[in-house]
């Protein structure tokens, strides 16, 4: 970059943090030509939904303010000719380009820049300093700003930033500088659309890999749609994912409030869609568990699937298949000098081989009381016990979304259905809700749900979760 570029600085101002749920309300843009101030530009722009009272305080934009506001629909070709030919400069620029690349979109407009992040030039430019956002950078390099936190404000302050840099840094080591702050797009194979770079969000989501003929080759997840796809598909890569790219024709994708559901989405395409390149995967359509038959200890390896929702409290661990499930007993009887006749491992006359070696407690021939074989057991396998379904029956799950506000500004995101560790599809609205609600299963206990479950439920003990029994029901904010 040098003296004769065109640059725009840019800020937005938001309902929150995630470009597929919320929307822009206010946008300052300085142009600056040849160096030179060439125009400055806001206008507060209404995100068609309310803004939450967090937002507000935030920064000071009510949804009073917004509400005659013109729609970025009609802004769009008068903010589309103050960005046209400049390069994109903002603080945190994935996030501001991001937000306009959407609302582009939605407008019908298709818009793309080299971008520079002012964050990432800080960092470059002085790393010995721990913080580089705004109120860092403006305490660091004595700037003023007189509207923290509104758009036209803030972009004043990048490039009040960018002058005094040009004044104090050789222009050699800022170029340099600059250079290596550019947000970066990875080059994607020929046969792929050039527009799909542009288009992908940089949100959580789920996406599919088609080939020819349409043949669906590989489904995936990110928490960077963007990221997780250009990285994937870079011509740059090499081995297995190179081949893999060397494929694909086709690429879609959905977008999710979060990881949880990205991740639930994921399991469920793969399980029903069987893509080809999804198949090392585990198939659990044979995993098993196990199962104890009586009080004396008898257990019995029952396959997931054959599992109804009242068996889980007697159920212990979950295994690829009945072979596993019978290799694991054995080493857990072995362990705890169980009887392997009693656990229904070994069919033999009289005693069991272990008890012959002085490895059994002699449970098989009467020397141990079946009561206490049964308690040993149990304790045995008690890491093991397949957790009971927590909730009173089918909830909707709240997840929020990432950025934390959806559109209609509330704290929310999208209802996960879950019933009984089976995950039957995620809501954004009432009607969408409501027949989610009734929606019978395809399946039964679901391994994959399960593991998923209890690693988010690990991690977030104050869940936000509905009863979606008959008698009750749930508003969708």
């Amino acid at each position: 970059m040098d003296a004769a570029d065109t640059l725009a600085f840019v800020d937005l101002e938001t309902t929150g943090g995630n470009p597929a749920f919320d929307r822009i309300t206010e946008i300052g843009i300085v142009r600056v030509q040849n160096g030179e101030l060439a125009e400055e530009w806001s206008s507060l722009v209404n995100p068609e939904c309310p803004i939450s009272p967090y937002i507000e305080a935030f920064t000071g934009i009510s949804s009073e303010m917004v509400a005659d506001a013109p729609l970025f629909g009609a802004l769009a070709a008068t903010v589309f000719e103050k960005l046209q030919g400049a390069v994109f400069i903002a603080h945190n620029a994935r996030f501001d380009h991001s937000f306009l690349r959407s609302e582009f979109r939605r407008a019908g407009v298709a818009y793309s820049a080299d971008a520079l992040c002012t964050v990432k030039l800080s960092r470059r430019l002085f790393p010995e300093h721990a913080r580089h956002n705004l109120d860092a950078v403006i305490e660091r390099h004595g700037l003023s700003c007189s509207a923290r936190h509104r758009a036209l404000g803030d972009a004043r302050v990048l490039y009040d930033l960018w002058q005094k840099l040009r004044r104090e840094i050789p222009d050699a080591e800022l170029r340099a500088a600059a250079a290596q702050s550019m947000l970066t797009t990875p080059k994607l194979p020929a046969h792929l659309p050039p527009e799909l770079a542009d288009e992908l969000p940089d949100t959580p989501g789920v996406y599919r890999y088609y080939g020819e003929g349409d043949a669906l080759l590989h489904v995936g997840r990110g928490n960077s749609l963007r990221s997780k796809i250009l990285s994937q598909l870079s011509v740059t890569r090499a081995g297995a994912r190179e081949q893999l790219a060397a494929q694909v024709r086709r690429v879609d994708w959905v977008q999710t409030a979060g990881e949880l559901g990205a991740m639930l989405l994921e399991a469920d395409w793969i399980k029903s869609l069987k893509p080809q390149h999804n198949r090392h995967l585990k198939d659990n359509s044979h995993s098993a568990t196990l199962r104890l038959a009586d009080m004396s200890g008898r257990v019995r390896i029952q396959r997931i699937d054959e599992l109804e929702p009242g068996d889980l409290a007697q159920s212990f661990g979950v295994f690829h298949s009945e072979k596993d499930a019978r290799k694991a007993l054995a080493d857990i009887a072995r362990a705890r000098q169980l009887c392997m006749k009693v656990l229904g491992l070994e069919e033999s006359e009289g005693s069991c081989f272990a008890m012959q070696v002085g490895k059994c407690k002699g449970a098989c021939v009467g020397k141990e009381a079946p009561i206490l074989h049964g308690m040993r057991l149990r304790l045995a396998l008690s890491a093991l016990k397949i957790k009971s379904w927590p909730f009173p029956g089918r909830i909707a799950l709240r997840e929020r979304a990432s950025g934390g506000f959806l559109p209609d500004g509330t704290r929310g995101g999208e209802f996960h259905v879950l019933d009984r560790w089976m995950y039957l599809g995620s809501a954004r609205s009432e009607d969408d809700l409501a027949a989610l609600s009734t929606r019978e299963p395809s399946a039964g206990f679901d391994v994959d749900v399960y593991r998923i479950l209890l690693r988010y439920f690990s991690h977030h003990p104050n869940l936000d979760w509905h009863d979606l029994r008959a008698d009750k029901t749930v508003v969708v904010h």
